[in-house]
């Protein structure tokens, strides 16, 4: 039962990991509007 707690654990960390990396808008770089994810107001 611990050893089944355990994997549970270790996986629900591994998945909540997403993408590697930093957020990047999506698209060629000279046509983001916005540097970032969400503009600022």
């Amino acid at each position: 039962m611990r050893l089944f707690i355990a994997l549970l654990l270790v996986a629900g960390t591994l998945a909540a990991c997403g993408r590697a990396g930093g957020i990047r808008p999506p698209g060629p770089p000279d046509q983001i509007t916005y540097p970032r994810a969400y503009p600022s107001r």
